[in-house]
C-alpha cells in the first residue's frame, strides 16, 4: 500500500487523540482501533465492497479503498435480515452492506495462532454480536469474527443469476466466508496473527459453514484446522440440487412480480425481499425454519456434494460435537412421523422400535429430554456429528469427538448453551472449562494439555469421545450407536 504524506499525518494526528491503540494499515486503508481490558480491538473492518445494487447476488468483490483513517471502535451492522425476536438488535442494526469482521488481538507485532469466528443463526439471522470482547486464549490467540449475507440475499438460487454467472447459482454467504478466510490470509500478520496458523470454528448455522469450508475446494488453503460445534454441512437433510434451489428462486419471482428478470430483483426494496423470504417454502421439508440450512450444490463452491468434497479433501485435524439435547422437532409433533420417514428411509422401522413409538408417551429423560427433542437432537444433531467425525477419522484427520451436557442452572443443557463455557468465563465440575480445551486445540492442534482430563482422539475402530458434565470431563465411546447406525446422513 502507498502512504500518502497527507495520510501520514492524518495517522499521526489520529494516534495522539487516541494512543491506546496505535493505527494499522490494512488492505483498503488505516484503521484506529480501541483497548479492551488490554487488548486491542477493531471492529467493522471492510474485507469486501458492499454487495448492494449491481453487486446484489454476487461473489464478494475486492475491498474499496478509504480515505484518512477509518474508526473501527464502534460496533458494526449486522447483515440485513428478519426479526425473529432473539435477534432484534441485529435485526435493528441490519445492513445489506455488512461484509466486515472484527478482530481481538493481544498486539499487533508476533505471530500468535488465530482463531476465525462464524456465528449462527440458521444462516437467516445472527451477527457476531460482542463476540470480539470474549478474553478466549488470553493473550495466545488473535480472535476474528465475520459477517456473511444471510437469508434470501445470501443463499438464493435464481436461473437467471444462474446464466449469469455462467451456471451456478447460491451460496453467496459461503462466497462471503470464504472472502473473509482470503483478506485474514493476506492482512492477520499486520495485526499480530500466523496465518498459517488460522483455525475455523462455528456453532449451528456456523458450524455447518464450517463443514462446508472443510469441503469447499476454494477454502482449503485458507485454514489449518476447524471446531463444529452442533452442526454439520448437511444437518442430517438430503442435499438441495441446483435446479430444487432454483424452483426457490420461481418462487421469489412470484411474490416479487419480478418475471424472472434479474435485473428486476436487484432493484427490489430491502424490505420487500425480506416479506419474500419468509413465505419461500422448500418441497423437502417439514417445516421451513430449516430453509437456508439445507445445503445447495451450486456449481460454484460446491461443484459435487459436501460428502463427496470432504472425502477427497485434506485431512485437517477437527473438533466436532453436539450437545445431549439440542432443539425440538421441526413443525412440532404434527410432523414427527414424516421427519422419520425421511430421516430414516428404509430402516424407519427399526428407528420407530428404537424410540418404542407403539408404547404410550413416556415421560421427559432427565438429561434428553422429551421424545420428540431426543428424535430432533438425534437426527439432526448428534447422529450427524458422528457420520462427520467418522468421515475424518476414515482418511487419518486428527479427530476430537464431545457431548455437551452443562447448563449453569444444573438442569438439560440446550442448543447453543456451551457458548458460555468456551468463551465465556463458565466452568464446571469446580476448575475445569472449555476454554482451556478449545485454546490448546488453536494453539496446539490438540485439545488435551497440562492439567486437563485426557481427551482421547476419536478412530475408526474405537469412536471415542469427551462428554462435559456437571461432575466432569467423562471419556466415554459409540455415543447413540443403536439410533446412529440406522442413518448415514451429514
Amino acid at each position: 500500500m502507498r502512504v500518502t504524506g497527507r495520510m501520514f499525518a492524518a495517522v499521526v494526528a489520529c494516534a495522539m487523540l487516541m494512543a491506546a491503540a496505535p493505527p494499522v494499515a490494512v488492505e483498503g486503508g488505516w484503521l484506529q482501533g480501541g483497548e479492551d481490558n488490554g487488548a486491542l480491538i477493531f471492529r467493522g473492518i471492510p474485507f469486501a465492497a458492499p454487495p448492494t445494487e449491481v453487486r446484489r447476488w454476487k461473489a464478494p468483490a475486492a475491498v474499496i479503498p478509504w480515505t484518512g483513517v477509518r474508526d473501527a471502535t464502534k460496533p458494526a451492522a449486522a447483515c440485513v435480515q428478519n426479526d425473529q425476536g432473539w435477534n432484534r438488535e441485529d435485526f435493528i442494526s441490519g445492513r445489506e452492506d455488512c461484509l466486515t469482521l472484527d478482530i481481538r488481538t493481544p498486539a499487533l507485532a508476533g505471530k500468535r495462532p488465530v482463531l476465525v469466528w462464524i456465528h449462527g443463526g440458521s444462516n437467516r439471522a445472527g451477527s457476531p454480536g460482542d463476540m470480539i470482547r470474549s478474553r478466549f486464549g488470553g493473550g495466545e490467540v488473535v480472535l476474528v469474527a465475520i459477517r456473511y449475507r444471510l437469508g434470501i440475499f445470501g443463499f438464493l438460487s435464481h436461473r437467471g443469476l444462474a446464466r449469469e454467472a455462467g451456471g451456478a447459482s447460491g451460496n453467496y454467504g459461503l462466497m462471503d466466508q470464504i472472502a473473509a478466510l482470503a483478506w485474514v490470509q493476506r492482512n492477520i500478520a499486520r495485526l499480530g496473527g500466523d496465518p498459517r496458523r488460522v483455525t475455523i470454528a462455528g456453532e449451528s448455522a456456523g458450524a455447518q459453514d464450517v463443514g462446508l469450508l472443510l469441503a469447499a475446494p476454494a477454502a482449503r488453503s485458507l485454514f489449518a484446522q476447524a471446531v463444529l460445534e452442533s452442526g454439520t454441512p448437511g444437518f442430517g437433510l438430503p442435499w438441495r440440487s441446483r435446479e430444487q434451489a432454483e424452483r426457490i428462486g420461481d418462487q421469489a419471482d412470484a411474490l416479487l412480480d419480478t418475471g424472472g428478470e434479474v435485473a428486476k430483483l436487484r432493484a427490489a426494496s430491502v424490505p420487500a425481499l425480506l416479506q419474500a423470504d419468509l413465505r419461500l417454502h422448500d418441497e423437502a421439508l417439514e417445516a421451513d425454519d430449516y430453509m437456508w440450512l439445507r445445503t445447495t450444490i451450486d456449481g460454484a463452491v460446491l461443484s459435487r456434494s459436501p460428502r463427496e468434497h470432504l472425502e477427497e479433501g485434506p485431512a485437517k485435524p477437527v473438533i466436532v460435537g453436539s450437545n445431549r439435547l439440542e432443539l425440538d422437532l421441526p413443525g412440532g409433533r404434527p410432523h414427527r412421523d414424516a421427519f422419520l420417514a425421511r430421516a430414516f428411509g428404509a430402516r424407519e422401522a427399526e428407528a420407530r422400535a428404537f424410540y418404542r413409538l407403539d408404547q404410550p408417551e413416556p415421560a421427559a429423560d432427565p438429561r434428553l429430554g422429551t421424545l420428540d427433542q431426543q428424535i430432533a437432537t438425534d437426527v439432526t444433531f448428534r447422529c450427524p456429528a458422528e457420520e462427520m467425525a467418522m468421515i475424518m477419522a476414515r482418511k487419518g484427520a486428527p479427530t476430537w469427538r464431545y457431548d455437551f451436557d452443562l447448563s449453569p442452572e444444573g438442569d438439560r443443557t440446550s442448543h447453543a448453551a456451551e457458548l458460555g463455557y468456551v468463551f465465556g468465563d463458565l466452568r464446571f465440575a469446580g476448575t475445569l472449562s472449555l476454554s482451556d480445551y478449545w485454546t490448546r486445540f488453536v494453539v496446539a492442534g490438540d485439545p488435551n494439555g497440562t492439567g486437563l482430563p485426557a481427551w482421547p482422539r476419536y478412530t475408526v475402530d474405537t469412536r471415542r469421545h469427551l462428554a462435559f458434565e456437571p461432575t466432569g470431563a467423562i471419556q466415554g465411546s459409540r455415543l447413540r450407536e443403536e439410533i446412529c447406525r440406522l442413518t448415514d446422513r451429514l
